[in-house]
């Protein structure tokens, strides 16, 4: 895994924030490649940015601009893509956070000549590409496996608190955990709610609450979102429920690396979100030289990354999620 630098802190809630320092002569001999994330402020995207950043330096002749909402909503979105459709950007790169609100405001950007492409949380269509950063399906086994890990042979009540109710990436993730808890081998993890806090702190903190006075015998809370997974190990801690309620999911070593020492949480996982941000720029700027259309079959180059296959749906995985642990927690922390 690649070191990663520290990492760059929001200045303000600009708009749009140009993150490579150019003179104006450079910025119209560059490629402007816009990174649409879902809010601003979430740990997840700022590594993201970080790979970005390293690609659009290595390839050497682009422009990285980080940008998203306050909020995670799709409104939110749509009134920056209509900013960077009216600054002419090459490309945008975005982590939608409504599958079908952000179609329109895509296929407008692409009849400009604007190359789309989708990561983490897809577009339904009007982009080139949808970067998943791993298999769905791997990632729904690995979060229930994780859950059964956690609480035993035994196992008991668990339940989902993802973020938004639309969130793509969310419900395909939750609809592959819903397979896997109907095989016989998972067969004594019993899923009782799946509830939603928006990727907000505060929200998903206070759901996490819900879930333990409506489940009394709560066991596991699966989390499958970086903001979620927090306040949900925050919310066992505050209850004094360290080693009643378990939280797994997908998070950040740096965020999480205080719970697994808690013992709130036994194990996560999380694919490199530096690893992410940088494909995703790297996979941007291949479609803006005019030979990829999107086709499957279609082989992106992708810098230290490899190659992804675009398939039949459009979309290319990039890889599998890796598992953090009291063993290793800390030694990623200082990375991501």
């Amino acid at each position: 895994m690649q070191a990663v630098t520290k990492f760059l802190k929001t200045a303000s809630l600009a708009v749009i924030v140009g993150l490579m320092a150019m003179n104006s002569a450079d910025a119209a001999d560059k490629l402007r490649v816009a990174m649409l994330v879902k809010s601003l402020g979430n740990g997840f995207f700022e590594a993201c940015k970080e790979g970005g950043l390293e690609a659009a330096n290595e390839l050497g002749n682009v422009e990285l601009i980080y940008t998203g909402p306050t909020a995670a909503t799709a409104e939110g979105q749509i009134e920056l893509m209509n900013a960077l459709i009216a600054q002419k950007v090459d490309a945008i790169a975005i982590s939608a956070n409504d599958p079908n609100a952000l179609v329109p405001v895509a296929k407008r950007a692409a009849e400009r000549g604007i190359k789309v492409i989708s990561f983490d949380s897809g577009i339904a269509s009007g982009r080139l590409l949808q970067l998943n950063p791993s298999n769905a399906s791997l990632i729904g086994q690995k979060q229930v496996q994780m859950a059964l890990d956690a609480v035993g042979k035994e196992g008991g009540e668990v339940a989902i608190l993802s973020a938004t109710a639309q969130a793509t990436n969310q419900n395909i993730w939750i609809a592959e955990m819903k397979k896997e808890l109907a095989k016989p081998e998972f067969s004594s993890l019993k899923l009782v709610s799946t509830v939603y806090g928006d990727d907000q702190a505060d929200k998903s903190y206070r759901e996490a609450q819900g879930l333990f006075k409506s489940f009394p015998n709560l066991k596991a809370i699966i989390a499958p979102t970086s903001v979620g997974i927090v306040a949900a190990a925050k919310a066992v801690a505050d209850q004094g429920l360290i080693g009643k309620v378990f939280v797994t999911g997908l998070g950040l070593p740096s965020e999480m690396k205080g719970h697994v020492q808690s013992g709130a949480t036994k194990s996560f996982a999380i694919w490199n979100p530096v690893d992410l941000g940088y494909t995703a720029t790297y996979a941007a700027v291949q479609f803006t030289k005019g030979q990829l259309t999107g086709k499957a079959g279609e082989k992106v180059p992708v810098g230290r990354m490899g190659t992804l296959t675009i398939d039949e749906k459009g979309e290319a995985a990039m890889a599998e999620p890796f598992t953090f642990d009291k063993d290793n927690v800390l030694k990623y922390a200082k990375y991501f």
